[in-house]
């Protein structure tokens, strides 16, 4: 055997000195909610990583979001925006952990773990050929939220051997590149067995055939202990979306939270909650915060922090999933309540106070769009502040209000007090229907069976997601009042986007269809240039909305995959939607807050056939 060659180093790139914590790159904090999450996998370079739980990240110098709202339906006392340190104040901020731990070389096509290689430090390299090395293509996850390596020695192994390693071989991985299938990625071993495909290993019973079971393990928890689970785990590609879906929950900031004493207590109450009254009184007086607000007092002070303290501690009182679940259903329905309330009463802009929410009515009549398009206010919502928390995720199937506790991969390994958010400011239009006008035309049969048969296939899914659980299965919202708002929603998002000049992916849609409610809040609430430049309020303009309202209603009427379209059952993942394509409905999921299901093109302008009137028919 000829000896292994010497170690060689390419230009210009020096060895990494061995460090406490490497810097892996740079994200956008949003990303650690939205994109990069904790569980999440991210690629640097040629490496591949996994994002640690909360409890490993670094938050000294994270600041601290208030939005008790969103706080009291979580359970948590407040959230924290992801930690972007300053190098000479904090040591690291999030950290991430090497997966999947199996590497190959391009070159010598070894496959193993990447400790094995033997790489130079601070970098992926094969020690043997001095070649970039690649992370596994492949991962198995099931859906309660575990993850772990493809398991490559059983696969290629299959009806020869029975304990991982038996053969004291070394795996192979390479492409033959013949085709872009998987049956052109092969498997080998040394050992002596016929190489073998990953064709195959993607259906569903792949894994279970061969005696492979979930070992209930969550790398991105710092020494988590393996979980007993009866899932089946299903091969998944390591880039795939399946990998990893982000629960998130979002509230608006709404008076009497988003100003006066609430507003002025948030940013100390992480101070004010541990001490007494005359601690709270000591620090007002002392740090003067009450020189500029001369109308409260320490006693106000001392008031809102017990108010809020009482608040926060029914929100965190012990329970089961169950109760937490159904908390936060009804701490959901009082957010939508009270923004609803907020959007429909007039909240003028006021000079020398800093608001955080103006919600003003137009400045002309909107007599002309309650006639003709049976609307009963239009609000320009001037300024908005959003906070979006990340709760925890799910994988392998995307999140269902049916899922069961046992679905949530936590983000930490203890229950949390504070969850990662991070908060947007925009602007938006509100637009409230004609209660009256929409109660007779949600009792039109033709209308009514139509929600019936989309509310029919979503409650199928949710009672199979819930499985043999006792939990109850939770009602569909697919009314016809509430296909109507959202297919109203998704029209205006699609003719503001070629009116307005904003990209539809910038706006968002917020549907209030539940009970009494019925309005439709289309804004803009980004971190980037399209944010809070007026050009969304000045779409709400009666003449202009108007204008907006009949292009858009005239656009919906046909599409260009009709009949088709119109014609269709069910159409839509897991058929929950009806006369819904891309061609006319459907929007970036950022801008959906339900994954584009459960909408219905007929309810705004009805079929051509005229069974099923439109609310905007007339």
């Amino acid at each position: 055997m000829s000896p292994v060659p010497p170690r060689t180093r390419r230009r210009g790139l020096p060895s990494t000195p061995a460090r406490t914590a490497r810097k892996l790159g740079e994200i956008r904090r949003a990303q650690l909610i939205t994109t990069y999450g904790v569980g999440a996998m991210i690629a640097v370079e040629n490496e591949s990583f996994l994002v640690r739980g909360i409890d490993s990240w670094d938050i000294s110098e994270a600041p601290f979001i208030s939005e008790p709202r969103l706080a009291w339906q979580l359970g948590v006392s407040g959230f924290r925006l992801p930690p972007a340190p300053d190098p000479d104040k904090a040591r690291d901020g999030v950290r991430a952990v090497r997966f999947p731990e199996m590497y190959s070389c391009p070159h010598c096509h070894q496959l193993q773990p990447f400790r094995k290689f033997n790489s130079p430090a601070g970098r992926a390299e094969c020690s043997t050929c001095q070649e970039s090395l690649v992370p596994s293509r492949f991962v198995i996850a099931c859906t309660h939220g575990h993850l772990e390596d493809f398991p490559y020695w059983k696969w290629v192994h299959r009806g020869n051997r029975t304990t991982s390693g038996a053969c004291g071989g070394q795996l192979t991985f390479r492409a033959d590149g013949s085709t872009a299938s998987l049956r052109a990625v092969l498997i080998g071993c040394s050992c002596g067995v016929e190489e073998v495909s990953m064709e195959g290993s993607f259906r569903r019973q792949a894994l279970k055939d061969l005696g492979i079971r979930c070992a209930g393990r969550r790398p991105w928890l710092k020494d988590a202990p393996a979980e007993s689970c009866q899932e089946p785990p299903r091969t998944l590609q390591r880039g795939s979306s399946s990998v990893w879906f982000p629960v998130m929950y979002s509230a608006l900031s709404i008076p009497p939270w988003s100003q006066g004493i609430a507003k002025l207590v948030a940013p100390y109450y992480e101070i004010f909650k541990h001490e007494d009254a005359d601690s709270v009184k000591a620090y007002v007086r002392m740090q003067k915060l009450l020189r500029h607000r001369p109308e409260y007092t320490g006693d106000d002070v001392v008031a809102e922090v017990e108010r809020r303290r009482a608040a926060e501690a029914a929100a965190l009182e012990p329970a089961d999933g169950t109760e937490i679940a159904k908390r936060a259903r009804n701490h959901r329905q009082e957010i939508y309540e009270g923004e609803y309330q907020s959007l429909s009463t007039p909240h003028p802009e006021v000079a020398d106070q800093d608001q955080e929410f103006v919600c003003e009515p137009t400045t002309t009549p909107i007599d002309a769009l309650r006639s003709s398009h049976g609307l009963a206010q239009v609000m320009l919502v001037k300024r908005l502040r959003e906070v979006r928390a990340l709760q925890s995720f799910r994988r392998v199937e995307e999140p269902s209000p049916a899922d069961s506790p046992l679905r949530e991969a936590a983000i930490t390994l203890a229950k949390p007090s504070w969850l990662p958010a991070f908060e947007v400011s925009g602007e938006g239009v509100f637009v409230r229907l004609d209660p009256e006008r929409l109660r007779v035309w949600e009792r039109e049969p033709g209308q009514v069976a139509r929600a019936a048969r989309i509310r029919e296939n979503h409650e199928r899914l949710l009672s199979a997601r819930i499985g043999d659980s006792d939990k109850p299965v939770p009602p569909s919202p697919a009314t016809p009042r509430f296909l109507l708002l959202h297919a109203l929603a998704h029209i205006l998002i699609n003719e503001w986007s070629l009116d307005g000049g904003y990209p539809a992916a910038s706006l968002r849609e917020r549907i209030y269809g539940e009970g009494d409610m019925a309005g439709v809040l289309v804004y803009t609430a980004t971190s980037d240039s399209a944010g809070s430049l007026g050009g969304v309020v000045a779409q709400g303009e009666p003449a202009r909305l108007e204008a907006s309202l009949r292009a858009a209603l005239h656009r919906a009427s046909w599409c260009s995959n009709d009949p088709l379209c119109m014609e269709s059952e069910a159409s839509g993942a897991d058929s929950l939607n009806v006369a819904a394509c891309h061609a006319c409905l459907l929007l970036p999921e950022t801008s959906c807050e339900n994954n584009n299901i459960l909408l219905d093109r007929a309810a705004l302008v009805g079929t051509p056939d005229g069974r099923v009137p439109g609310f905007f028919t007339r």
